[in-house]
Order: C-alpha cells, then sequence, then structure tokens
C-alpha cells in the first residue's frame, strides 16, 4: 500500500478547488435551505467496481470547509471496491458537507477511475517483471494527485517534471544533430546524479547508442512487438528499456512478454474514465 503524502502538500490543490466551486459568496443553496445546526451523517458509496484513489483528498476537502466534521475512512487508496461499498462516512454539519461535496467526489472519481485502469494494465504484466509506468501527459496542475493515483493502482512514476532527469526526445536528436552528439553532451556536463534516457524509433538507433554509450535508460518508440523482443536481445541488460507509444491494454500481455523492462503510456492518465462515486445523506 502506497504511503500518504503529508496532507501539507496536497492542500493547496484542494483549497484551490474549493475556492473556485463556492466561488465569490459559498454555497448559497445550502444556505438557504437548509436550518442552521442541522446534522447528518453522510457516506460516499461506490457504484461501480474499481480501485479506490482520492480519500486523503476528500478528507482534506471535507476538514477545510469544517474542521469540526468526523470522519471515516472505511476503504483506504488503493483498495479494491466493489458496488455498494461504503468509502468514507461524514458526520456533522449538513451545510459543510453539502458545501464539500462535489470537490471531494471530483476528486476521488477522478483518481480512482485513473486507479482503476492503471490496475487493468499491471493485470496484463502478470508473471513477468516489467513495470506499468504513467507520463507527463496529465491534468495542467494535477500532475501530483493523478501520478498518485497511478501508485495507488499498482503503476509506477515516471518524471514528475523537466527537472527530474534527462529524457532525449527525437526532436532533442535533430536539433543537437544526432544521437552521438546528444550523448556526448550529456557525458561533458550532466550531473552524475542524473539519470539519462534517449529514445529511438529503430533497432539501427538502439545499435547506436549501445555503441556510444551514456544513457541509462532506452525509450523504444512505436515499435512492433517482434522488434521490441530484437531489442531486447540487442541490449541484453545493458540498459533498462522502456517500451512506450500505442501501449493499448489489449497489447500489454504481449509487450510484456518481450522482457522490456517498463511499458509507459499516457492513457492512464489522460483517458481514464471516472469512477462512478456517490454521496448520499
Amino acid at each position: 500500500m502506497t504511503a500518504p503524502l503529508p496532507d501539507l502538500i496536497l492542500e493547496p490543490l484542494v483549497r484551490a478547488a474549493l475556492m473556485e466551486d463556492l466561488g465569490t459568496y459559498g454555497d448559497i443553496t445550502t444556505r438557504t435551505v437548509i436550518p442552521q445546526g442541522t446534522r447528518y451523517t453522510a457516506r460516499i458509496r461506490a457504484r461501480e467496481a474499481g480501485v479506490v484513489s482520492g480519500m486523503q483528498i476528500a478528507t482534506i476537502a471535507f476538514r477545510l470547509v469544517d474542521p469540526g466534521l468526523s470522519l471515516r475512512t472505511l476503504c483506504r487508496d488503493g483498495s479494491d471496491i466493489a458496488p455498494g461499498d461504503t468509502l468514507m462516512e461524514i458526520t456533522g454539519d449538513a451545510a459543510a458537507i453539502l458545501s464539500a461535496e462535489r470537490v471531494a467526489l471530483n476528486f476521488a472519481g477522478r483518481l480512482s477511475g485513473i486507479a482503476t485502469l492503471t490496475a487493468a494494465f499491471v493485470s496484463e504484466t502478470a508473471g513477468t517483471d516489467t513495470r506499468i509506468t504513467c507520463t507527463r501527459k496529465t491534468t495542467p496542475g494535477l500532475r501530483l494527485v493523478e501520478k498518485l493515483a497511478v501508485l495507488h493502482g499498482g503503476g509506477f512514476n515516471h518524471r514528475f517534471s523537466l527537472s527530474d532527469a534527462i529524457l532525449i526526445k527525437d526532436n532533442h536528436i535533430a536539433a543537437a544533430g544526432g544521437i552521438r552528439p546528444v550523448l556526448a553532451a550529456v557525458k561533458a556536463s550532466a550531473s552524475h546524479m542524473i539519470r539519462v534516457e534517449i529514445e529511438v524509433d529503430t533497432l539501427a538507433q538502439l545499435d547506436e547508442v549501445l555503441d556510444a554509450g551514456g544513457a541509462d535508460v532506452v525509450l523504444l518508440d512505436n515499435m512492433d512487438t517482434a522488434t521490441l523482443r530484437q531489442a531486447v536481445v540487442r541490449a541484453d541488460g545493458a540498459v533498462v528499456l522502456e517500451a512506450s507509444g500505442n501501449m493499448r491494454r489489449e497489447r500489454i500481455a504481449e509487450v510484456a512478454a518481450t522482457g522490456v523492462g517498463y511499458i509507459s503510456s499516457g492513457a492512464l492518465t489522460h483517458s481514464a474514465p471516472t469512477l462512478d462515486l456517490g454521496l448520499d445523506f
């Protein structure tokens, strides 16, 4: 089970979402129709099966609106859930619960969808050592929590930002004059603490990378399964291999069977459907 992040890191995202939803004058519907002092117990329930993510964030949302709410999380982030499962109970001021409801559900539904899709991809790698990893194709401003949801689904994280590692893509290679010049530049000036990955499209480019040296990881971009298998043989463990591009769920098992170390997919974050969760009094 992935350890939770400190609330302090997540709180600014949740606070911004609450400010967006509460607008300039707060929840006027609730203030108008709910008598002051009304107390209720509400429950967040799953309406479909999946893997839950976002319970920590939902907790922060409710507590930011009203620290006096009593919260009980029944399904922790990363747990498998079935239709009808109660994920969280919230007891206290009804107005506060209603004011935080949409933000809490938006985060939890979105992130649970990512965790669920990630778990489906991971299940296709059974019997292999291949790891599923996400990309930087995330919702602007929500990368941290979307990547956290990938971890909850059993996947792994790629770079969080451009400053995490050196990843030399095809456009870098074109602009710098070729594979050897970019790797030479890395050897000349990159810190020994920084990992280096380079993208290749062909086996000939892979051979050039292996001959030049200087890369820790090679990204095999948009290769068919037979070519990926040859790449694993040619690399022979000298570098970590990552398969990327057109990595649909139906391809994962056969790609994992080639022996690549990682399969990266932007779909985990940019195409995951929201998991259907609801809050009821």
